[in-house]
């Protein structure tokens, strides 16, 4: 599709870190938790509006290499294929940890979209995600208009995604997230997909 290169996988790598219970998902649940879906939805737009800073600047920055140096994008996508691999080792070691936060008192939504906004920014692992996530889907001399469009998709998934967790509904998606066993399951398979995927995409890099 356009120059987005291993197509299947790039969207299956988007949906396995959607997956991955971070400060994000946190940040929708326990807004859900507390508000309902109103609030749920404020958080879910709070985290994809710092996703996209974080996308634009990354966007920004490789755009202009794949121009300038070539040598030096291809060796990026080396080094995201290490940091997928990186990731999914570091997921297959860490213990299931953290959940909804307890109740507190009741606040507007926006009060919500700000907080997750403010959880997305503060995590500069998220830019370093997409500095080494892009390049690995991108072909060589890849048109303008790819990395627009792969960000199109990172942030509709992610709606997607976030979106069901609100809409699932406050008693089942916190209790899942407060389940020590689904989230420890969930973690390490999203560490061997990870790993698959990194193994797999290495052999396509040129």
């Amino acid at each position: 599709m356009l120059d987005i290169q291993n197509y299947t996988s790039f969207v299956t790598a988007i949906l396995v870190f959607q997956a991955v219970p971070g400060a994000g998902t946190i940040a929708i649940l326990d807004a859900t938790a507390r508000q309902g879906r109103a609030a749920g939805m404020a958080a879910v737009l709070g985290t994809l509006l710092g996703d996209l800073v974080f996308m634009v600047g990354a966007a920004l920055g490789l755009a202009a290499l794949m121009q300038a140096r070539p040598v030096v994008f291809q060796a990026l996508q080396w080094f995201g294929v290490a940091y997928l691999v990186w990731l999914g080792v570091q997921l297959l070691r860490s213990p299931a940890s953290g959940g909804p936060a307890q109740p507190a008192p009741a606040q507007p939504a926006a009060a919500y979209f700000r907080k997750a906004v403010l959880v997305s920014l503060t995590n500069p692992k998220v830019l370093l995600f997409f500095v080494a996530f892009f390049p690995l889907f991108l072909k060589p001399g890849a048109s303008a208009a790819t990395l627009p469009v792969m960000m199109l998709h990172v942030t509709v998934l992610s709606l997607a995604y976030q979106a069901a967790l609100v809409l699932v509904g406050n008693l089942i998606a916190v209790r899942l997230a407060g389940f020590a066993g689904a989230r420890r399951a969930a973690t390490r398979l999203a560490g061997l997909a990870l790993i698959g995927l990194g193994a797999k995409l290495a052999s396509g890099v040129r």
